[in-house]
Formats: structure tokens, sequence, C-alpha cells
């Protein structure tokens, strides 16, 4: 499993650090930063749910 961000799409809302703050921080510019692309099998659900969370579609869970 991994997470990609399509850069061009993230507009910096935080619905992901705010779901999965663990996974996801966004610096004082909104540029997120993925802090781990490669979650436990363990979290999936978890990190499914951020991603799904991102209302401009710029997350992707792959795996």
């Amino acid at each position: 499993m991994r997470i990609t961000v399509d850069r061009d799409k993230c507009e910096g809302l935080g619905m992901c650090q705010s779901m999965a703050d663990d996974y996801f921080e966004l610096d004082d510019d909104d540029e997120l930063t993925i802090l781990d692309d490669t979650p436990a099998e363990a979290d999936r659900a978890h990190v499914f749910a951020a991603v799904q969370s991102c209302p401009v579609l710029a997350l992707t869970l792959e795996g």
C-alpha cells in the first residue's frame, strides 16, 4: 500500500491531516507532506478514510 499526492490538485485544505495527522502534515504555506507513504496494513482503513476525505481528490492509496 502506498499513498501518493497529485501536487497540481492539492489545495492544502487539511482534511487528510485532520483525520490522520500521523500520516499527513501541512506546513505554514499549506504544502502537504506525507509523513509515511507506505503505511502498515493495520492502518489501511484509517488511511483510506483520510484519503477519501480529500475534497479535490488529490490523494490516492495504491495497493
